[in-house]
């Protein structure tokens, strides 16, 4: 057999840090899974959340409900938040009710990753929105609520706060 070298300091040192390296990006590569085309590809848990509240308390909620099921099934998890009524407010570029910048900055991080935002298009007549007036990664639908029972039949589970 033959004897083995010890491995240096700075070798040691720069397999730790390629080993840090390669699993932050296995970590940077984690997200939702979907499509553009209202989810053809399919994940194995699939989850919709109502966001009818402006209550800041409310959203931050739903936004770290969503956050943890994005941490724990990465690519395995397709998630929609849909917004109607006053919990429209967290996807508006000027709401009309106080958002907190940070809980719109965190739906941002969290679209980044995968979850998809789906504005009722309803409730924007009613406010006399346009696309224009959402926040750049939400959806509009026609009807928040056909949006919410279509996500169902494809077999979204429904979460409602």
């Amino acid at each position: 057999m033959k004897p083995t070298k010890p491995v240096s300091r700075a070798r040691r040192m720069a397999l730790k840090t390629l080993g840090l390296f390669g699993g932050l990006l296995v970590a940077g590569k984690s997200q939702a899974h979907h499509t553009d085309t209202h989810f053809e590809d399919s994940s194995a848990h699939n989850i919709v959340y109502q966001c009818n509240k402006a209550d800041p308390e409310y959203l931050q909620h739903i936004l770290f409900s969503a956050g943890e099921l994005l941490r724990r099934y990465g690519d395995d998890v397709q998630i929609v938040i849909a917004a109607f009524g006053p919990g429209l407010q967290l996807l508006g570029k000027h709401p009309e009710r106080p958002i907190p910048k940070e809980l719109q900055s965190r739906a941002d991080s969290l679209a980044q990753y995968g979850v998809a935002f789906h504005a009722c298009g309803n409730t924007m007549l009613t406010l006399n929105w346009t696309e224009d007036d959402l926040l750049p990664f939400a959806k509009m639908v026609p009807i928040g609520a056909e949006d919410i029972m279509l996500l169902q039949e494809k077999g979204f589970s429904y979460i409602s706060w």
